[in-house]
């Protein structure tokens, strides 16, 4: 198959039938009929010579051959895209883009009070959507354009993503002012005692800390396991349960915060963003703001 005479647009409702498994809301958000979609599938199946989609009760289900092509269809997509607005001029102020971020409720905690007062200010028409994605699934997604950006710790290798060092913050732990612990400094034999929150999205497994006290062949107390960041200090300042957590967030609380009686590698936020959108000035003006108010919330 030579690509001089294959019409591209069908690649783009082929995108458009893969993401939303339906011919109609495939046409409906491509503005045109049902009956062009159809007929631009038919022309695709000859095209590959393979169905591409298979019609049942669930909807349009790809087969292996659509599997296999969608990355780099999608990618193929996201690029000249990119091409084609090389040339624009960004205006944030004007701009009433939607872009849909990666990061975990902690990140969000930290970043995004922040981003919304510097949008208010440059680009009051830009939307941000932000929701978690598995590490796992960040390159497909952000190949896909289901996320423009994603933040999380430095743990992801992709050579079709860009990625760029946010920022770091150290452990400590914090305490309610009426603990029963009166020190200044915790002692080791003090930290393994106390009962402990644990901040984990899964069901079971240890966390950064209690990876480096197994390295060092010790166990914490873990009275109590929750879901997120945010809920955590909370608990924290009503028991007599111990948080450790990255500074940052333990300074937004009235508590006392006491140094690790253990080192502990710094936690570090990466920026990842697909190479196809390197170039595009939306992306990299959202990159810039990022950057910038991680950097000043460290100063």
């Amino acid at each position: 198959m030579r690509i001089s005479k294959v019409d591209l647009n069908l690649f783009v409702v082929f995108e458009a039938i893969y993401h939303h498994r339906n011919l109609t809301r495939a046409a409906e958000t491509l503005c045109i009929t049902q009956p062009a979609v159809s007929n631009a599938l038919a022309r695709m199946r000859k095209t590959f010579n393979d169905p591409l989609f298979v019609s049942t009760p669930a909807g349009m289900v790809p087969t292996p051959m659509s599997e296999n092509i969608i990355g780099r269809v999608r990618e193929a997509l996201q690029l000249l895209d990119a091409s084609a607005h090389e040339g624009d001029v960004f205006d944030p102020a004007a701009s009433e883009r939607v872009f849909p971020v990666s990061m975990s409720d902690l990140t969000e905690a930290l970043v995004l009070p922040a981003l919304g007062e510097r949008l208010q200010q440059q680009a009051p028409g830009m939307h941000i959507r932000s929701y978690y994605t598995d590490r796992a699934e960040v390159p497909i997604a952000l190949a896909n354009g289901s996320i423009a950006l994603a933040i999380d710790a430095p743990l992801i290798a992709d050579p079709q993503l860009c990625q760029t060092a946010l920022g770091r913050d150290r452990y400590a732990c914090m305490i309610r002012h009426d603990h029963p612990f009166k020190g200044s400094v915790l002692s080791m034999e003090d930290y393994l005692a106390m009962g402990h929150i644990h901040v984990s999205s899964r069901r079971k497994g240890s966390g950064y800390v209690d990876a480096e006290l197994t390295r060092l062949g010790l166990r914490r107390n873990i009275r109590m396991r929750v879901q997120h960041y945010m809920v955590a200090p909370l608990i924290a300042m009503r028991t007599d349960l111990v948080l450790t957590a990255p500074l940052r967030l333990l300074q937004r609380y009235p508590v006392r915060i006491l140094e690790l009686p253990f080192e502990i590698p710094d936690l570090e936020w990466h920026c990842y963003w697909h190479r196809s959108v390197d170039r595009d000035p939306g992306n990299q003006w959202l990159r810039e703001q990022l950057m910038t108010l991680m950097r000043d919330a460290a100063d």
